[in-house]
């Protein structure tokens, strides 16, 4: 199984990114995906989560109303839009694979991990 994540970039305060999650090896249109960042001297946090076969969403708070999750199954890719991006936005974000569809915000039910992308907002 493999995760690749890419996408982030430096970017100002109010723009927007799209981070791309391609995976292989795995039964993508079953399997839920997650969006977890860590920024310096921070623990890794949830971002974003879309379940498998129904395609359920699921955001953190900071990011509900400007970050988008969404999957295409035909690439076996999900994607993270982000929209008006914010200094405290700045981290490496990392996307991760599961099956199920619970505890989908916690980060250690996640069984495969890609690299990370990161993405820097400055003022």
């Amino acid at each position: 199984v493999q995760l690749q994540a890419s996408g982030g970039g430096l970017v100002q305060t109010g723009g927007s990114l799209k981070l791309s999650c391609a995976a292989s090896g795995l039964p993508f249109s079953r399997t839920a995906v997650g969006w977890f960042r860590q920024a310096p001297g921070k623990d890794r946090e949830f971002v974003a989560a879309i379940t498998g076969t129904i395609d359920t969403t699921y955001y953190a708070d900071s990011v509900k109303g400007r970050f988008t999750i969404s999957r295409d199954n035909a690439k076996n890719t999900v994607y993270l839009q982000m929209s008006s991006l914010e200094p405290d936005d700045t981290a490496v974000y990392y996307c991760g694979a599961r099956s199920g569809i619970s505890n989908l915000q916690c980060s250690r039910y996640y069984r495969y991990w890609g690299q990370g992308t990161l993405v820097t907002v400055s003022s």
